[in-house]
């Protein structure tokens, strides 16, 4: 029986990178506070509560298609979704529900996939209210 694949997707600069290095337990991704420095797909193994699974790290999902650029990390992300079972879409609850996310989400119900929302850097959230 092979492994699930789950794919960690989502704009640039939400934190998809962290969260896949904290799956793997080891730093894998490169980590930046400038997005574009995730462009394949990384793939590694995780486990969580006993279940192994594949996960892929994605680069940040952007619409301004004019560059050929954007548009080759779109398409690797794309990839990593059809290739998915389960679909982690990370956004970021500081900044909220952008349109780019809106986006985002637009693809992922269109590829039928479950989904997972997380919501990351929620450190120092009661602070910002």
């Amino acid at each position: 029986m092979s492994k699930p694949i789950v794919a960690i997707v989502g704009r640039p600069n939400v934190g998809k990178s962290t969260l896949f290095n904290r799956l793997a337990g080891e730093r894998k991704a490169i980590v930046e506070d400038i997005p574009g420095v995730t462009r394949d797909r990384l793939y590694d193994s995780s486990e969580w509560l006993g279940r192994e699974f594949i996960i892929i790290d994605t680069g940040g999902i952007r619409f301004d298609a004019g560059e050929l650029f954007t548009r080759e990390v779109k398409l690797q992300a794309e990839l990593a979704i059809d290739e998915a079972d389960v679909i982690i879409f990370v956004v970021d609850a500081k900044e909220g529900i952008t349109h780019e996310d809106e986006q985002v989400a637009a693809i992922l119900r269109r590829s039928r996939k479950p989904v997972v929302v997380a919501a990351n850097k929620v450190e120092n959230f009661d602070k910002q209210l």
